[in-house]
């Protein structure tokens, strides 16, 4: 970027105070000098709107079924791969076996016939693993 000029920028002067005494006339409403009637406070009505979109909350789209699948299969992933680098150093965590094991015998909801064979493939993977361990996670 190449700056062309280098003049400085006029400095903020002092602004005039809001609420001086003028010569400005008072606001006076156009209706007349006071209100003819003062609203009151209406009562509650019932919380049918909460209802319904506490309702509305509880109904689980097929969007959400599939974003939960994907997220849990790659969260398998994470932990295959994570074992993979302790693997590498020599020393596999015991909480990330538990992890694994505790990942695996949360229930799923079925989404998408191609996704659910391929959560079964790590689902597979990642019990394969664990029994090499001596962990048999329940099917």
């Amino acid at each position: 970027m190449r700056i062309d000029t280098t003049n400085r920028t006029s400095g903020t002067g002092r602004s005039s105070a809001a609420g001086r005494s003028g010569s400005g006339a008072d606001f006076v409403p156009a209706g007349g000098a006071a209100p003819s009637r003062v609203a009151t406070a209406m009562p509650m009505q019932a919380m049918t709107g909460i209802d319904s979109i506490l309702a509305l909350q509880a109904v689980d789209e097929p969007l959400t079924a599939k974003k939960k699948a994907v997220k849990r299969g790659v969260s398998l992933l994470d932990m295959l791969e994570d074992m993979r680098a302790d693997l590498l150093i020599g020393q596999v965590s015991v909480s990330r076996l538990d992890g694994m094991a505790t990942m695996l015998s949360q229930l799923r909801e079925t989404s998408v016939p191609g996704l659910d064979s391929l959560l079964d493939d790590i689902e597979l993977r990642v019990r394969v693993e664990l029994a090499k361990f001596g962990r048999f996670p329940a099917i």
